[in-house]
């Protein structure tokens, strides 16, 4: 698999899990930041609808192909994804390449408290890997600065931010410039599962694709949000068949290695909103 796959005017990187651990790893040990997301089907529809957010999903280093959704939807076009990356489980491979080494990381998000608890339980389960650093998702304008401050002092070379999209996306584009970290990451609610407070479902769900629906089954009002992806793959159908013939062409890319890696463009200037609610972002559709 290679390549970029462009559903909707999101481009995605095309590669296996194991791939694109390997890309993330290539960043990490680069002297360029990255800007990593991992987009869903609800998140490639709000981007639709908010043109600042789709630009910012067009300037990243990667987009993870997070949902299954993406998956189907890729198949309405010439460059098909064979398997979904899940964004939590690529975070905790990366983990894995990270420990016993001088690489660092940093946790931003999540109600008061998770990411300290993620920090105390990732560095127990992968002894050696040092977080170096957490912040909650809950900031006003100064403690923001605060939170800047406080990355670029401890310099850690990955830096996750879980505060729901497209805050997340919005706010790494924004400060990516002037923080001292090599890649950041949009992790939505993964430090709530890394922390133990969301229980991610049985491996059963997950080889099966349906992670998704055993969240449903555990949160019934998710059910509004679940019903996006019949919406999203109508939408997709349309613009293959009705709209976009030949499809729009990926942004240029320059080949590291045996990986195409987006070339970051533009910075951001537009202010992020004050995080009230961090949202999940983790096994979605």
């Amino acid at each position: 698999m290679s390549g970029i796959c462009n559903i909707l005017g999101v481009p995605f990187n095309n590669m296996s899990p194991v791939e694109t651990v390997e890309l993330l790893n290539v960043y990490l040990s680069g002297d360029t930041k990255a800007a990593v997301y991992t987009p869903n089907p609800e998140m490639v529809m709000a981007a639709l609808k908010d043109p600042e957010f789709m630009e910012v999903l067009n300037n990243s280093a990667a987009n993870l192909p997070d949902g299954i959704g993406i998956v189907y939807a890729s198949r309405f076009t010439e460059n098909r994804i064979e398997e979904r990356v899940p964004g939590c489980d690529t975070v905790l491979n990366l983990f894995d390449k990270m420990k016993n080494s001088k690489k660092t990381a940093y946790f931003f998000g999540g109600a008061p408290g998770v990411a300290e608890k993620a920090k105390e339980e990732m560095e127990k389960r992968f002894k050696g890997l040092s977080v170096v650093g957490t912040a909650d998702g809950y900031f006003d304008e100064e403690k923001e600065q605060q939170i800047i401050a406080d990355i670029n002092e401890k310099k850690p070379d990955l830096l996750l931010v879980g505060i729901g999209f497209p805050k997340q996306e919005k706010w790494i584009a924004k400060h990516l410039d002037e923080l001292n970290v090599k890649v950041a990451i949009g992790v939505g609610g993964s430090l709530d599962v890394f922390s133990g407070t969301v229980k991610r479902a049985p491996k059963a769900f997950i080889d099966l694709n349906l992670e998704w629906f055993y969240r449903l089954l555990c949160q019934p009002s998710r059910i509004g949000r679940m019903m996006q992806l019949p919406v999203f793959m109508v939408t997709v159908i349309k613009d293959r068949y009705f709209k976009n013939k030949g499809g729009e062409k990926p942004k240029k890319t320059v080949k590291i290695k045996n990986y195409k890696i987006k070339i970051r463009k533009k910075k951001h200037t537009d202010k992020p909103e004050q995080q009230e609610q961090p949202s999940e972002n983790t096994n979605e559709i």
